[in-house]
């Protein structure tokens, strides 16, 4: 395994959020797991009782990282099941892949105003740090969410730009895995992915940073498993940015 980097070196260090600097990945976890719970409940007779079954895996293989509709996607195709796309005008009600999207939403927006969020005490020690360094940071969520998620847990000014679900879509942007909104953080900032770090605890973020060939890609393992991380292009794994302070 290679030495940790020195951060306060690069010109751009760009942080996933839930999972990364905050625990958010939990509540999203729930929310996918009580809407698709009782969905998958309703094909059980089509598609079998084993492939009704929701799992924590589920989220992993599926889901974790990705945008909210690309995520929506992916399970139908997993397994087996055609839904009619729907649009963004679509309420949480539509039995439409938009519609199970809002319905997601809904829930983690529930949850995220009655319970709150805090940012792991280890990310902000690594916040504080890079921020008394002047090294420029940005994060890089797929959630349109981000912002709001960022003031409720007091982080939101550590960071100069924000390419959050929103900005992908107005700038046309592909989501991870692709490394296309890592691209555009590190641009915003004035940097290259040559001078630029990534850290993700998902396999698809990770991906996507190791398809930008960003100097540097940490993997956060949050559960993902530290050798699923290595093997999506991970130069390096850590259970807590913690570790990467001096």
């Amino acid at each position: 395994m290679p030495s940790l980097p020195d951060l306060t070196t690069l010109k751009a260090v760009l942080f996933d959020l839930d999972g990364v600097l905050t625990p958010t990945a939990e509540v999203h976890q729930r929310a996918w797991a009580d809407l698709f719970s009782a969905f998958l409940a309703e094909y059980a007779e089509s598609i079998g009782t084993e492939q009704a079954a929701w799992t924590r895996q589920d989220y992993f293989d599926h889901l974790d990282g990705r945008p909210r509709l690309d995520g929506v996607r992916t399970v139908l195709k997993a397994r087996g099941i055609d839904l009619p796309e729907g649009d963004a005008s679509d309420g949480p009600d539509a039995q439409t892949v938009h519609g199970l999207a809002a319905r997601k939403n809904s829930a983690f927006t529930t949850a995220l105003e009655r319970d709150g969020v805090q940012a792991y005490p280890g990310s902000v020690r690594l916040l504080e740090h890079l921020a008394a360094a002047g090294t420029p940071m940005a994060v890089v969520s797929s959630s349109a969410n981000a912002p709001a998620v960022m003031a409720t847990a007091g982080i939101d000014h550590f960071f100069a730009e924000v390419v959050d679900g929103a900005v992908a879509a107005a700038e046309k942007l592909a989501g991870k895995p692709a490394p296309d909104t890592f691209l555009h953080a590190a641009e915003r900032l004035g940097a290259t992915a040559a001078t630029s770090a990534v850290l993700e605890d998902a396999t698809s973020g990770v991906a996507a940073g190791a398809a930008g060939h960003f100097a540097h890609v940490i993997g956060v393992n949050r559960g993902a498993g530290r050798q699923a991380l290595l093997d999506s292009g991970a130069t390096i794994v850590v259970d807590d940015l913690e570790e990467l302070l001096p």
